[in-house]
């Protein structure tokens, strides 16, 4: 059952995006390393301490991903007689395809943001254990098991696992849409237990 989030939320959430929106510009316009949080700060009219309310560290507002909510709500919307990985690959199929062009290119840059920054390379791939325990809350809810079920961290494992490994360039070259078609069909490997050719 999702909720629909309260006026105090949805505010804290357009602040937020609009301070990544103008720190993305900055960044495209004079480079990271040369960017301030001070200058963040004063192109999205906040002070410091708020950018810091919202972002623990300059390398978080880049970090940020805005679909990881809504890739988890639009898994726990999938009708309940999927198995756990039908679902994802159907939450990820509803969510990409709505996806309009301007805002991809923006996702896009921010993945090449990453990709050429050394510093948020490292942290990214922090975000992608982390990723595991936000998979595996889902796929707990689904199947009314504890998060911490070795089953169930064990099948959010595999998910990232296998998602990463669909994509073996992602941190060498450019982020693609259609990337997301092969990590669907390494999903759909995963579904059918990982069988090998031959």
């Amino acid at each position: 059952m999702t909720t629909t989030p309260g006026l105090r939320e949805r505010k804290k959430a357009k602040t937020r995006a609009a301070i990544q929106r103008h720190a993305l510009r900055l960044f495209q316009e004079q480079g990271y390393a040369a960017t301030t949080v001070d200058q963040i700060a004063e192109a999205a009219e906040i002070s410091p301490s708020t950018f810091f309310r919202y972002f623990p560290t300059k390398e978080d507002v880049v970090l940020l991903d805005s679909y990881d909510p809504i890739l988890i709500e639009a898994v726990r919307a999938q009708p309940p007689e999927l198995s756990p990985v039908a679902a994802i690959r159907a939450a990820i199929g509803d969510v990409f395809k709505r996806i309009p062009a301007d805002e991809w290119e923006a996702e896009r840059e921010r993945q090449e943001l990453i990709r050429t920054v050394p510093e948020l390379r490292a942290r990214q791939m922090w975000q992608y254990v982390q990723g595991i325990d936000l998979v595996a809350g889902v796929i707990a809810e689904r199947a009314g098991l504890p998060a911490d079920d070795l089953a169930v961290r064990a099948m959010a494992g595999a998910v990232v696992g296998v998602s990463m490994a669909a994509i073996p360039h992602a941190l060498e070259s450019s982020h693609d849409l259609a990337d997301y078609g092969r990590v669907d069909d390494a999903l759909a490997l995963l579904e059918a237990g990982l069988p090998l050719p031959g």
